[in-house]
């Protein structure tokens, strides 16, 4: 895959982690942990951050996310969490999983264009960064919507991340 191509990528899957992370640094404490008509606020930054996780990591049989989170994401029965995850401990997976995110950009090649994943064969290895911004920017409008119910406000767009994919 062409740097360009790579770039363009990288800006877009960025803008919307950003976008992620500003839902979750402008959420009041008050509406945190407010239980809501389908979830909890925190729990769907942590499920957008658990899957961003899973999907860059595609070709690891091995997957676990870092402590202090846990693999009930994938429990059938819909299990929650253990606890209420803090905005500081979902900010640093948040971190972890857009350093993730550009390190696989970054790696790219022709051959990830037509290659299936290995969790999701239905998808090229391309077709999935795509797959997971389309994700992570549902979950991310979900959190402002409640935001704009909530509080009467919500953060701005981001065009495009000023992270650059590599150092």
């Amino acid at each position: 895959m062409n740097q360009d191509a790579k770039n363009i990528l990288w800006r877009q899957l960025g803008a919307a982690i950003d976008m992620l992370e500003n839902a979750i640094t402008s959420c009041p404490d008050r509406v945190w942990g407010d239980r809501i008509d389908w979830h909890e606020y925190w729990y769907l930054a942590s499920h957008t951050l658990f899957w961003l996780d899973h999907d860059m990591s595609d070709a690891d049989p091995d997957f676990a996310p870092p402590e202090p989170f846990d693999m009930c994401e994938i429990d059938p029965k819909g299990v929650l969490p253990p606890r209420i995850y803090t905005k500081e401990e979902l900010l640093t997976y948040l971190d972890y999983g857009r350093q993730k995110c550009r390190k696989v950009i970054a790696a790219l090649t022709e051959e990830d264009m037509t290659r299936p994943c290995v969790k999701r064969p239905h998808l090229t290895a391309v077709e999935l960064m795509y797959y997971t911004m389309r994700h992570v920017q549902h979950h991310t409008a979900q959190l402002h919507y409640i935001q704009r119910i909530k509080i009467d406000s919500a953060p701005r767009w981001v065009g495009a991340t000023k992270t650059p994919l590599e150092d």
